[in-house]
C-alpha cells in the first residue's frame, strides 16, 4: 500500500495545526510530514505519531519530493508558493482565497462534488469555511428538488480569525468579568467580548463584504448552478470555535420538514439534531471537535409556497477548513 509524503504549509496556525493532528487521527499512510511556517514561527516543534518535528522555514525548496501539500497560510503565500509546489509534482490542496474563483482551479467539498477532482491540474481549493458546511446540508435537498434561492445569515466565531481573535476575546471577556475596561480592540474593529460584529473581511461598493460574497460565489460553483439566487450577511459572535448559520431555502417542488429530516438524515457528513418537542437542536458546543454538519430547526416557511428554514452548526476548523482538505487529499489517494 501506498505510503505519502505530506507538507503542511502554515503548520503552526490554527487550522494548520488541526491539519496535522486530522492526518494523524484518520490514519492517512504518511510517509513522512514535513512543516513548513514563516521564518518567525520556524524553529519550533510539533508533536506528530509520538514524535517532535521541526517546523522549517517556506522557500522555495520546500516541496521537493512532496506528494500532497497542504496550504493555511493565507492568499498572499498561496499565489506565491502553490504555483512551486504544484510545479514539483506536489499536488496542491489550499484553504486560502487564492484560487477558489479560478475557472480551472476545482473548489471541492468531497460530499458535494467529489467529480469535480478528476480535473485537476496541480492545484485544489478548498472552500470558505461557512460555505462547506452550508453546501454539505444543501446538497441532499438541491438533489431532490433544485434550490433556487438561498437566504443565510451566519454566527461565526472568533476561531475564524485565527489565534490571535481566540486570545482577544479571552482577554476582553476576563477583563470585562472583572469590571475592568475591555481595552483596545486590535484584531476586530470593535470590541467582540459580549457584543456581535456584523461585518467579516472588507466591504465592497455595495455594501457587502468579501465573506458574504464568498458564499454567494462558491456556493454557485461548487453546485455547478450559477443560476441559483444567493443573499447573506456574515455576523462575527462572541463563541470561541464552530460557526452558525440560519439558512433559508427556496425549492421548485415542495420538500416538506419530514422530508427534510428523512433526506438529511441519510446524508454523508450530516447529522440531524432536530426535535423540537424536546428542545433539541444544536449549538456550537454541539459541534466543537467534531466531523460532521449537524442540522435542526428544520421547519416549512409559510411565507412562500416551497420555503425551508433550517439551522446548520459545524466546527469551522475541523470540516470548515482541516478535515476537508484531509478528506479531499484521501480521495485522491486511493
Amino acid at each position: 500500500m501506498s505510503k505519502y509524503s505530506v507538507a503542511i504549509v502554515g503548520a503552526t496556525g490554527a487550522v494548520g495545526e488541526k491539519m496535522l493532528n486530522i492526518v494523524e487521527e484518520r490514519g492517512f499512510l504518511a510517509r513522512s510530514v514535513r512543516l513548513l511556517a514563516s521564518e518567525r514561527s520556524a524553529g519550533s516543534e510539533l508533536k506528530f505519531q509520538d514524535e517532535l518535528i521541526l517546523v522549517e522555514r517556506l522557500d522555495r525548496n520546500s516541496f521537493s519530493g512532496i506528494d500532497f501539500a497542504l496550504f493555511s497560510a493565507g492568499a498572499e503565500v498561496s499565489r506565491k508558493y502553490a504555483p512551486l509546489a504544484a510545479a514539483e509534482g506536489a499536488i496542491v490542496i489550499d484553504n486560502s482565497s487564492a484560487f477558489r474563483m479560478e475557472e480551472d482551479v476545482p473548489l471541492v467539498v468531497p460530499e458535494v462534488n467529489p467529480q469535480d477532482l478528476q480535473n485537476h491540474k496541480g492545484i485544489i481549493a478548498n472552500p470558505n469555511c461557512s460555505t462547506i458546511q452550508m453546501v454539505v446540508v444543501l446538497k441532499p435537498l438541491y438533489d431532490y428538488s433544485r434550490i433556487k434561492r438561498i437566504v443565510v445569515s451566519t454566527y461565526q466565531s472568533v476561531s475564524g480569525t485565527g489565534w490571535k481573535a481566540t486570545k482577544e476575546l479571552q482577554r476582553q471577556a476576563r477583563a470585562i468579568l472583572d469590571s475592568r475596561p475591555a481595552g483596545r480592540p486590535e484584531v476586530y474593529p470593535v470590541q467582540i467580548a459580549f457584543n456581535l460584529i456584523p461585518h467579516i473581511d472588507v466591504f465592497d461598493d455595495k455594501g457587502y463584504t468579501k465573506e458574504e460574497m464568498k458564499m454567494v460565489h462558491e456556493t454557485r460553483k461548487i453546485m455547478h448552478d450559477p443560476e441559483i439566487k444567493i443573499t447573506a450577511t456574515t455576523v462575527r459572535v462572541p463563541v470561541f470555535c464552530a460557526h452558525s448559520e440560519a439558512v433559508n431555502i427556496e425549492t421548485e417542488k415542495k420538500i416538506t420538514a419530514q422530508k427534510a429530516r428523512e433526506l438529511l438524515e441519510g446524508a454523508p457528513g450530516v447529522e440531524v439534531m432536530d426535535d423540537f418537542h424536546k428542545g433539541i437542536y444544536p449549538t456550537p458546543i454541539d459541534a466543537e471537535g467534531r466531523d460532521e454538519c449537524f442540522v435542526g430547526r428544520i421547519r416549512e416557511d409559510d411565507s412562500v409556497p416551497n420555503g425551508l428554514n433550517l439551522w446548520i452548526v459545524a466546527d469551522n476548523l475541523r470540516k470548515g477548513a482541516a478535515l476537508n482538505a484531509v478528506q479531499i487529499m484521501e480521495l485522491l489517494a486511493h
